[in-house]
């Protein structure tokens, strides 16, 4: 019965071997799904939208926010996909407890980042960037949201280093 749940009879694989691979497969493959996304987003979209003057007219927060909506949603099932491989993948491998600290440590990070994304930033920047006064001529975004997209940059870089961290060590746990 262990045979057939650790690969059956399939001779590339030891018997403890096959789960943790499949876990470290999933788990980098998921993350780099993520982070290609993220990088389209932040280098490829948003420039776009800036470079076309989309920022300044008048719909700019309700398109952006529909976009972002959807995104974040992805980055929260990525989250999860990424936490329940490492978990499992601690479970499974036979690695150090300080790889182990780390891997659990970026996997919950990337999770809060997600969901302060999801459920603070998002809702807030396109709450600031909303104009609910028809009669009132606004051509700037107000001074809080470049305060935002500071935060959002600085959690964006964060994320991507610590996805950079989580493939390494990801990578190198079935070599140890």
């Amino acid at each position: 019965m262990t045979q057939t749940f650790n690969g059956g009879d399939n001779g590339r694989f030891s018997a403890s071997e096959a789960p943790s691979r499949r876990w470290q497969h999933i788990a980098i493959g998921t993350l780099g799904f993520w982070l290609s996304g993220s990088l389209i987003l932040d280098f490829v979209i948003m420039p776009t939208m800036w470079a076309t003057g989309m920022m300044e007219s008048s719909g700019f927060a309700s398109a952006s926010y529909s976009i972002f909506w959807i995104f974040n949603r992805v980055e929260l099932i990525c989250a999860a996909i990424v936490l329940s491989s490492i978990l499992a993948l601690i479970e499974v491998s036979v690695l150090n407890i300080d790889t182990n600290r780390k891997l659990f440590a970026g996997a919950i990070a990337i999770v809060v980042i997600a969901l302060s994304y999801t459920f603070i930033l998002t809702p807030y920047m396109s709450g600031l960037g909303i104009n609910l006064d028809i009669l009132a001529m606004r051509n700037s975004m107000p001074a809080e949201m470049d305060q935002m997209h500071a935060i959002y940059w600085v959690l964006e870089a964060s994320k991507i280093g610590i996805m950079g961290v989580l493939i390494s060590l990801c990578d190198r746990s079935t070599s140890v």
